[in-house]
């Protein structure tokens, strides 16, 4: 699934080319995503100029002025700029077309959303619930853990909970809390200030780490321009079972936590 890295690495490579541009054309090729596409989203979209394109999370918002466009890419959802004649394959499932330049969205799975939002976006009950920008001010070592206290959960799990902080998914937990030196079964409400000191700025490294290699493409991911990312080259933990630590040569672990694998090192994570 598309983490943070992946959804930032997509906005940055389609806003340089679309912010200001004008939709001549939309072709939906489906009724329905994760939910049914808008009816009249080429009546809404004619003729309108991309003001912008923000991140929430994991959600992409296209300003349109009139309104916004948010897109989730799913499980395995891409979004990718092409060509204006070149064919859709079978998974491609809607175009916005800006003159020779057409944004589209593919989604063999097709867990991916796309909906039309007036008002204030942050308002709609898919962002309103939403816990702190990872990459943000707000995002401090006291402000975790004000958002962890009591809470008996795991710390990898935890951090992973949109509600406490968004888009750090199950790549960048392993990896961040093996920067930071921390132990994936620890309880969440239990971490001490100097190892929320460490959490943060790892999460916020890993991050920006994984945004500047163009995000991690494991199995369906895509940049924007169709090209891969190569973070997974290295990652220190994640999908390394048995190999030796970068850092200490210890062989990485695999465990289970909520039906999800977690790779740490048990050497330097304690």
């Amino acid at each position: 699934m598309p983490e943070l890295p992946e959804v930032e690495v997509t906005r940055l490579g389609l806003a340089a080319r679309l912010t200001g541009e004008k939709v001549d054309k939309v072709t939906t090729r489906v009724p329905a995503l994760r939910y049914p596409l808008p009816a009249d989203l080429s009546r809404r979209l004619a003729m309108r100029v991309l003001r912008d394109i923000r991140r929430r999370g994991k959600y992409l918002l296209f300003d349109f002025g009139t309104g916004h466009l948010l897109i989730h890419l799913g499980m395995s959802g891409s979004l990718r700029l092409v060509a204006g004649n070149e064919p859709p394959l079978r998974h491609d499932h809607f175009d916005i077309g800006f003159g020779s330049l057409v944004l589209r969205m593919h989604d063999p799975r097709r867990f991916g959303a796309a909906l039309w939002l007036e008002g204030d976006p942050a308002a709609h009950p898919l962002l309103a619930r939403l816990g702190a920008e990872p990459l943000s001010r707000q995002f401090t070592p006291r402000a975790l853990g004000a958002a962890l206290a009591g809470r008996k959960m795991a710390i990898k799990p935890a951090i992973m909970d949109a509600g406490i902080v968004v888009g750090v998914g199950n790549i960048y937990a392993s990896e961040s809390l093996h920067r930071a030196g921390i132990d994936p079964r620890l309880p969440a409400g239990e971490l001490r200030p100097a190892r929320l000191a460490r959490l943060v700025p790892a999460v916020k490294a890993t991050l920006r780490a994984a945004i500047r290699a163009g995000g991690s493409t494991v199995r369906d991911y895509v940049r924007s321009d169709g090209g891969a990312g190569d973070f997974q080259q290295r990652h220190r933990v994640y999908g390394r079972a048995d190999q030796p630590c970068r850092q200490c040569g210890t062989p990485i672990r695999l465990l289970r936590q909520g039906n999800r694998a977690t790779y740490f090192c048990p050497c330097c994570q304690r």
